[in-house]
């Protein structure tokens, strides 16, 4: 039996294993310059929002929503990141909520974790980046800026991950370039514009809160710690509402099904809280509460880490 996939998370069966290797590979580079450049980043107005940013994209990927035909899709989260606290943390941000969905949550295969973290967590954090820092340059960072930049960002790169997913496909074999590429670009830039449109809202709260963290040169007037605060409380509350996400398969089973190889997919090696469902509890809804505030715990705590581990480095 098939398990469930959100849009773009590969499952293992769907990539070859050199393109996984290949792709693990990438990641790895990828995610140890990040390392690397954040040790350098002397700005640590952002670095308590690093725990925080990633239990909320974690909790927005557990609500899907409707998209058309029958279809799903939900925040991706990497033009969010990229935006509140810079592209090397946002590859951190990302890599982290791609890895523990894939571990403990069997969202996406092991073998394929290093494509759904490049195609996530690298090259959609680098798109987004690039395309808002273009356009908020061009608008002299006006507010109309930073938010046509949030949406371009968001939805480029919704659309760009899905043209990695397609060419991943198509060099492993698993369906044609000609048929792949146009299903999963149509169907996924239709979910773009939720996804613009949620960045937008993301950006609009945090601009009446911390208006300094989208335009610098502004004064600081509210502490760190309401962000923080805000947006823990904006994950429970999505996690709470995850049992009423939408059920349609979302864009990747969509073309899987469509396409004809659904059933390629394999089942992961081990499960400990497949499909958000946390074992041992009857009630489906309860129990996908449960797993999500048990994520975002996780997610939480593993910033903190990072900021910690990176402060203490500095202060050596």
């Amino acid at each position: 039996m098939f398990y469930s996939v959100e849009p773009m998370h590969i499952p293992d069966g769907f990539l070859s294993a050199v393109v996984s290797i290949i792709f693990w590979c990438l990641s790895i580079v990828g995610i140890s310059i990040a390392l690397i450049k954040l040790n350098k980043d002397t700005d640590e107005r952002k670095m308590p929002l690093i725990g925080m940013l990633g239990a909320a994209i974690f909790a927005a990927q557990m609500i899907n929503f409707v998209v058309i035909g029958g279809t799903s899709g939900h925040l991706m989260g990497a033009a969010i990141a990229a935006i509140l606290v810079g592209p090397w943390a946002a590859v951190l941000v990302m890599t982290t909520v791609v890895a523990v969905q894939a571990l403990i949550f069997q969202d996406g295969g092991l073998l394929v974790l290093g494509a759904n973290i490049f195609n996530m967590g690298i090259l959609g954090v680098a798109a987004s980046y690039i395309v808002y820092k273009i356009i908020t340059r061009l608008s002299g960072s006006k507010k109309w800026g930073i938010y046509l930049g949030g949406f371009s960002a968001a939805w480029l790169s919704i659309v760009l991950a899905s043209i990695s997913v397609s060419l991943q496909l198509a060099v492993s074999g698993t369906s044609p370039i000609r048929i792949v590429l146009p299903a999963m670009v149509g169907i996924h830039a239709l979910i773009g514009i939720g996804e613009g449109l949620i960045t937008v809202g993301a950006l609009a709260l945090v601009f009446a809160v911390r208006p300094d963290i989208l335009q610098p040169s502004r004064e600081r007037f509210a502490p760190g710690a309401l962000l923080a605060i805000i947006g823990f409380g904006l994950a429970v509350g999505l996690v709470l509402l995850s049992p009423l996400a939408s059920t349609y398969p979302d864009g990747l089973e969509w073309v899987a099904e469509q396409q004809g190889f659904l059933n390629a997919a394999r089942e992961p090696v081990y499960k400990i809280i497949p499909d958000y469902i946390l074992p041992g509890i009857s009630n489906e809804a309860l129990a996908t509460i449960l797993a999500g505030i048990l994520g975002i715990c996780l997610i939480l705590i593993i910033g903190l880490i990072m900021a910690y581990a990176r402060r203490k480095r500095q202060t050596v």
